[in-house]
């Protein structure tokens, strides 16, 4: 009976571990190492609207075409295997003024990989977004955001710091099916020193794409002024 019990609390013990672990790989406002920021505290009505994936052939024009006729500068978060096979795309968001981030090369979860898989990652990726002609600061926003010790630690290594966000509407189902539900998601979350996150470079994220134009009249007649991410942490900073 006593080994039982010792079993069972083993168990118990291994579940925890498990479940906080999970937590700390998920948590948008910490890491073990370095820098991560998810909002930032501002008077200012700013915001980042900020782009993950891609680029890609189909998607990356129109989306660009979306900012531009609204004059919104973002800041894309490339992967780099992406970018390898389509430097026309990431040229294009370079040459339109926007910013850009890395993305991992892969885009797999970087939670329980090696230090040299998380340096390769992201030294691949930051040469293939440099062969852009890119040459503004490349912050590091991680696949899922998922981080737990090698990442952050690389990361911390090479002051370079991790970006997050704190207003997701396509994580919320009723959000994600509806265009119009989706900009109403983000005119209801977002507020000064916001990190907006959304997909738009795959046909799956047509919905996404649809809700942009109305995201950004809405934070507009709110009051809101668009800024890169490098523009809202400069006023972190201060």
């Amino acid at each position: 009976m006593r080994r039982l019990n010792v079993v069972v609390v083993v168990i118990l013990l291994v579940i925890a571990v498990l479940c906080g672990v999970l937590q700390l790989s998920n948590a948008r406002t910490f890491q073990v190492f370095g820098d991560i920021v998810a909002r930032v505290d501002t008077d200012r009505a700013v915001v980042a609207l900020t782009f993950d994936d891609g680029p890609t052939d189909n998607h990356t024009k129109p989306v660009l075409e979306i900012l531009k006729s609204h004059d919104v500068k973002a800041t894309f978060f490339l992967t780099g295997r992406e970018t390898s096979r389509n430097p026309t795309g990431a040229k294009a968001i370079a040459e339109a003024g926007h910013e850009i981030g890395n993305h991992s090369w892969s885009h797999n979860r970087m939670i329980f990989v090696s230090p040299t898989t998380v340096r390769e990652e992201i030294e691949s990726t930051d040469a293939a977004i440099r062969n852009t002609g890119y040459r503004g600061a490349l912050y590091f926003r991680p696949p899922y955001g998922k981080k737990l010790f090698s990442l952050p630690w690389y990361l911390a290594q090479h002051d370079r710091t991790t970006i997050m966000w704190d207003v997701e509407p396509e994580a919320d189902a009723v959000a994600a099916a509806d265009p119009k539900a989706m900009a109403e998601y983000v005119l209801d979350n977002a507020s000064n020193g916001s990190i907006i996150i959304m997909h738009v470079m795959y046909d799956s994220r047509e919905i996404s794409r649809q809700a942009l134009p109305s995201i950004i009249q809405g934070l507009r007649a709110r009051g809101f002024e668009f800024v890169s991410v490098s523009e809202l942490l400069a006023l972190q900073h201060r």
